[in-house]
This record gives structure tokens, C-alpha cells and sequence, in this order.
């Protein structure tokens, strides 16, 4: 008969370090979570001052979130009259020990394609594939309105973090 340990992984019991990561290997974290993933939940406020959260898909701009939205859903409709944001993306977790995700708040600019900067962003969104997926031809990009979410303020975390003495929470304002 052979021993089962109590504890998978060991470094995960007993109390979180405090260390933090250098800055450049928290931001190196940071961007490959970004850069792995594609969908965040978006918290605004709607008009009767309740929270409205809802999934959608992002591409990134360093640290700055941008996804694509209909002028007329509720998220955009909010983000007008009170652009304060947060943002969570997260990988898929299968224990704690793959916890891995970052929360962003910020300021959300809702950019139309007439706008300034619009033309700063719209390259990072990748609609090519949405078009394939609806038989639309690639020579007619859309022009839609984009969201910008410019962090002020993320809180990162990932568990594993933990293994090498560091906390599994780090903050970055960017």
C-alpha cells in the first residue's frame, strides 16, 4: 500500500508571503495574462446606480483593455454617463494553485470611429474572424464603437506565486 499526502502542494499551506515582485516581473505577468486569454467581465453602473456586469471579448493595448460593443447595449449606454470601470480576467482555474487573474479599475472611453484616437485602437481588434464566421468579405472592415479601458489601479493574482516566497497578490498602477 502506498502513502496519499494530505497536501498536493505544500507551499500553499500556512500564511501568504508578503514579497513583492520587481516591478518588471509583475508587468511581464501582467501582459502574459493578457495576452493568453480573450474574454474579461466588465463591472459599470447603470443609471439607477445598481452594479451591471457582463462577459466580453478584449484585446489589448499594453495595459490598456479595448473591446467592441453596439452603441445601444446597456454597458455602453453606462460607460457615457459614468465611465468608471473594473475589468476581471482570469484564467481557467482547476485548483488554487492555478489561481491566476487580474482585476482592472479604471476610466473607460467610449471612442466612435470619428473621434480622436479611435484610429490609435482599432487595429489591436482582430474582427477578420468575425466576418469569416458570418460570410461577410474581408475588404469591408466594420466601424463600430470601442471601449478603451484605461487602468489606473491592477491587482494581480496568481498563487503560484507563492512557490518562490512572493505574495500571491501584487498591484501595478501602471
Amino acid at each position: 500500500m502506498f502513502h496519499i499526502p494530505m497536501t498536493t502542494n505544500p507551499w500553499l499551506a500556512g500564511p501568504s508571503p508578503t514579497r513583492r515582485l520587481e516591478r518588471d516581473r509583475l508587468e511581464e505577468r501582467i501582459l502574459n495574462l493578457l495576452s493568453s486569454q480573450n474574454m474579461c467581465v466588465i463591472a459599470t453602473t447603470a443609471a439607477d446606480g445598481g452594479p451591471h456586469a457582463t462577459p466580453v471579448r478584449y484585446f489589448h493595448l499594453g495595459f490598456e483593455l479595448v473591446f467592441t460593443a453596439l452603441d445601444t447595449s446597456p454597458k455602453i449606454r453606462n460607460l457615457r454617463a459614468d465611465p468608471r470601470v473594473s475589468a476581471g480576467v482570469f484564467a481557467p482555474l482547476v485548483g488554487q494553485a492555478s489561481s491566476r487573474g487580474a482585476q482592472f479599475f479604471g476610466t473607460a472611453r467610449v471612442l466612435d470611429p470619428d473621434d480622436p484616437g479611435f484610429g490609435d485602437y482599432w487595429p489591436v481588434v482582430r474582427w477578420q474572424s468575425d466576418h469569416v464566421e458570418r460570410s461577410r468579405s474581408l475588404d469591408e472592415p466594420p466601424l463600430g464603437t470601442i471601449v478603451v479601458i484605461t487602468p489606473d489601479r491592477i491587482v494581480y493574482t496568481e498563487h503560484w506565486l507563492r512557490r518562490d516566497g512572493y505574495a500571491p497578490r501584487q498591484t501595478l498602477r501602471p
